[in-house]
């Protein structure tokens, strides 16, 4: 990793399963501070979630993530159905983001996807600027935004670049 530069060097992103979701669930809960902060809502799925939902959850969709001398630094979830990749729970540890890997992991999550996904689809809060920047930079589209406690939900999509 060059973090120095703002952007990773050459990374790997490990495929997470259910072993992991220990180790997922406690750098989500890390990163989503700063979202709910943002967001005066400290009841945000990613900090309620348990071990046995995040077990779950590892269980039935795809997961990746990227590790620092062992540590889990980021991950990312994808659910497939049909046609659709519907992107998930993208953290990065708050010591490490700022640096390119959230960028990184979401275009490994794209190319690692199944064939028959086609587009993608993720959503964040309203107040979460850097990320909305990030995934327009990314060629997301804003589709609709939807109600969420004091805040909306901004809902992205992205029509899947070249074959798999």
């Amino acid at each position: 990793m060059d973090g120095q530069l703002g952007h990773p060097g050459p990374v790997k992103p490990l495929r997470l399963g259910v072993a992991d979701a220990g180790e997922v669930l406690t750098l989500q809960r890390a990163a989503y501070v700063t979202e709910a902060r943002a967001h005066d809502d400290w009841d945000l799925p990613p900090l309620l979630e348990t071990l046995d939902e995040a077990r779950a959850a590892l269980e039935s969709c795809l997961s990746w993530g990227f590790r620092e001398h062992g540590r889990l630094v980021a991950s990312v979830r994808l659910t497939v159905s049909g046609a659709v990749g519907m992107v998930g729970r993208l953290v990065v540890a708050p010591d490490r983001q700022g640096h390119g890997l959230g960028r990184a992991l979401l275009l490994a999550a794209e190319g690692l996807a199944p064939p028959e996904v086609t587009v993608f689809r993720l959503f964040t809060g309203s107040k979460s600027v850097g990320p909305q920047a990030m995934y327009r930079k990314l060629g997301y589209r804003e589709t609709h935004r939807t109600p969420e406690n004091n805040h909306e939900l901004v809902h992205f999509e992205k029509a899947r670049v070249g074959g798999a």
